[in-house]
C-alpha cells in the first residue's frame, strides 16, 4: 500500500495518538465515515434540487391562515 511497511504505519498511528489523543479518535474516525458516506451518497444520487419556493418564502406573500382574513379592511379605533 504506497509503499509503506508496518513500521511506517505504526510510526504514523503514534504520531496520530500524540497530536490527538486518544479520547478524539473515536470521534475523529466517526467523523470522518458519515463524511465518506454522505460524498459517495451525493455522487451516486441524481441531481435532485428543489425549486419551487415554500409558501411564505414569496416576497409579499400573505402567511395568516385563511380564518384570520376577512373580507372587510380592519378599522383602527
Amino acid at each position: 500500500m504506497f509503499g509503506l511497511g508496518a513500521g511506517e504505519l505504526v510510526l504514523i498511528v503514534l504520531v496520530v495518538v500524540v497530536v490527538f489523543g486518544s479520547t478524539k479518535l473515536p470521534q475523529l474516525g466517526d467523523g470522518l465515515g458519515r463524511a465518506i458516506k454522505n460524498f459517495k451518497r451525493a455522487v451516486t444520487s441524481a441531481n435532485e434540487i428543489e425549486v419551487s419556493p415554500k409558501k411564505g418564502e414569496i416576497p409579499g406573500e400573505q402567511t395568516k391562515p385563511a380564518s384570520d382574513q376577512s373580507s372587510e379592511p380592519a378599522t383602527k379605533p
